[in-house]
């Protein structure tokens, strides 16, 4: 929903927004905003009180996963077409976590794959897929991302070779490369990329406006990327200069 992921945003910015500034500004009741901060509160993004709500948000913290599973919601589909168009049946493939990686893995459902996912959802999603030989990681399991991590998940990564890594992230940039958050994450991804022989990145297009904490690797070490066209033009023109394959998914009219 446009609404929330701009609320979203002031919350990424401001330790506090006001109920009637969000209504005059959206042009909805002030009881529509309520009810709005009223679900962020409940995924512990902010905390009510009086009159608006406090973000609950470290400077530059990742959102919950369910708030970012709405976001983009349309340009992550086509991602995640485009990305699974670009691997052939046979291929083993180590799936990251995140929510575009997880509309890749929906349009895995029906093909012949060897498939290693980093993240429960998609686990849960290729379990029922007909042709999908499922090998799963050890490790812990992040609470509310239900990623798989520590030191276990990338012994098991490292213990096996891949055709493909679809890598997702929380930032990517021509001058920082590939970032995330969470630095469990971080050693995960490396450990996925150093054991793909083609690594495929896979984000919207407002992931190119943003730099996480942690650093996964330069833009040279990946091959593809596959975004909307709403990627800014400098950062278009820097990943071709570095030899990577940028596939663009188009805005549906």
């Amino acid at each position: 929903m446009e609404r929330l992921h701009h609320i979203m945003n002031r919350l990424r910015t401001n330790d506090s927004v006001s109920v009637a500034e969000l209504a005059d500004e959206h042009g909805v009741s002030e009881m529509t905003i309520r009810r709005d901060l009223d679900e962020l509160a409940q995924q512990g993004v902010v905390r009510r009180i009086r009159g608006g709500a406090l973000s609950l948000l470290l400077r530059g913290e990742e959102p919950p996963f369910g708030i970012r599973e709405r976001e983009a919601t349309e340009a992550k589909q086509r991602i995640g077409a485009e990305t699974a168009a670009l691997i052939a049946d046979g291929e083993a493939v180590v799936l990251d976590g995140g929510t575009t990686a997880l509309e890749v893995a929906r349009s895995l459902l029906e093909r012949r794959l060897t498939v290693l996912p980093l993240a429960l959802q998609a686990v849960s999603l290729l379990a029922s897929a007909p042709r999908v030989r499922l090998v799963l990681p050890g490790g812990e399991v992040r609470p509310g991302e239900l990623n798989f991590m520590g030191p276990l998940t990338e012994s098991s990564i490292r213990a096996l070779r891949f055709d493909t890594a679809v890598i997702g992230c929380c930032g990517l940039s021509s001058e920082h490369g590939l970032t995330a958050h969470d630095l469990p994450e971080v050693a995960v991804k490396q450990a996925a990329i150093a054991a793909a022989r083609r690594v495929i990145a896979v984000c919207d297009s407002g992931k190119f406006t943003r730099t996480a904490f942690g650093a996964v690797c330069s833009i040279a070490r990946l091959d593809v990327v596959v975004t909307d066209d709403a990627i800014p033009r400098d950062q278009h023109d820097a990943l071709l200069a570095a030899g990577v394959t940028v596939r663009l998914v188009k805005e549906l009219a």
